[in-house]
């Protein structure tokens, strides 16, 4: 089965998304870190120079980032996966390597960071730079790039969700 996180990450906020990955990394588990949780960590671990009242509201709501977190909660109950609520787009020169695997006029089927992967093996960045679609110190950061997206989200993840169009 192919997860896609990124379906269920775009109902949460830019910041809570930022919040919740740095208590994934902050957190010292082999357990999958729940919204559960996350939710017991801001009750029991926060740092106490973070004050859930003046910090944890959203810059233009009155609805905190423990209200928006609660109701996650309601909605998808404590057992789910926390990462799966954090927002992941490529950067921009990744981004770009993707748009040109997808723009392949013999592919059938939408790329897969897997196929990225074998793309950027296969020589694409060296082309893409050649042609001033990058430039050569943004093709020695892809494949670290989308490896990291590949541990998180697995080689079958369909890369054109994680397009960042700025």
């Amino acid at each position: 089965m192919i997860r896609n996180p990124i379906d269920i990450a775009s109902r949460v906020s830019p910041e809570l998304s930022g919040f919740i990955e740095s208590i994934i990394s902050q957190l010292d588990t082999d357990e999958p870190v729940t919204l559960g949780s996350i939710r017991s960590f801001i009750a029991q671990d926060l740092p106490a120079e973070i004050d859930e009242e003046e910090h944890m509201h959203h810059f233009d709501t009155a609805e905190s980032l423990v209200d928006e977190l609660d109701g996650l909660i309601d909605g998808f109950g404590e057992s789910a996966a926390a990462a799966d609520f954090v927002y992941a787009f490529a950067g921009e020169a990744l981004s770009r390597v993707i748009e040109a695997v997808a723009n392949d006029e013999n592919r059938e089927n939408p790329p897969t960071l897997g196929v990225v992967r074998d793309a950027l093996a296969d020589g694409l960045a060296a082309r893409l730079a050649g042609d001033g679609v990058l430039e050569e110190d943004e093709a020695e950061m892809l494949t670290p790039e989308l490896d990291s997206l590949i541990e998180r989200f697995g080689p079958d993840a369909t890369a054109e969700y994680f397009l960042r169009y700025e």
